[in-house]
């Protein structure tokens, strides 16, 4: 059941006041101007219109609720960045023959890998394997610094080697 007029205006009474209070507040959350309006407004008009709102605690309504509307308004946000990556992951989707092109490329920089000198080598193929920089310095008893000067070395002679073969290096 609705609140009567006569209620109505006396909870716009009582909500009026905190106002900027809830401004203040959702400011600290949301930090968009109208995103804080929107959920203080918001705020105001659910407390005025709730049915069995206990008029002595309304302070403490509009503090639940305001801030009840900045996780709503953070979770939308970030539901729609995810959103968002989703599809752009899905138009950088590779097709079959761009597939089989990465893969051909990847036999060949893997075959031109083994061609660098021992910890170039062993540390940008722990690299291939997913260890990080650090793990690879572990695994091989070196420093971290070994471990990304070869890495870096290693990664400047690849390059270098795609470049020296053209668009597509071919391998047989």
């Amino acid at each position: 059941m609705a609140p009567s007029d006569a209620t109505t205006r006396r909870r716009w009474d009582l909500v009026l006041p905190h106002a900027e209070r809830l401004r203040r507040l959702v400011r600290g959350q949301l930090g968009n101007s109208v995103d804080v309006d929107d959920c203080v407004q918001e705020a105001m008009l659910r407390t005025v219109s709730f049915a069995n709102l206990d008029e002595g605690r309304v302070a403490a309504f509009l503090t639940a609720t305001v801030l009840r509307l900045c996780v709503d308004r953070h979770r939308e946000r970030e539901r729609q960045l995810r959103l968002q990556r989703r599809l752009a992951v899905a138009e950088g989707t590779s097709g079959p023959e761009e597939m089989i092109c990465e893969h051909h490329l990847g036999r060949w920089l893997l075959t031109q890998a083994m061609s660098l000198p021992d910890r170039e080598r062993q540390v940008v193929l722990a690299r291939a394997r997913g260890l990080s920089t650090v793990d690879a310095a572990r695994h091989h008893n070196i420093s971290v610094k070994a471990a990304e000067s070869a890495f870096t070395r290693a990664r400047t002679r690849l390059r270098g080697l795609c470049e020296a073969a053209g668009p597509e290096p071919v391998t047989r």
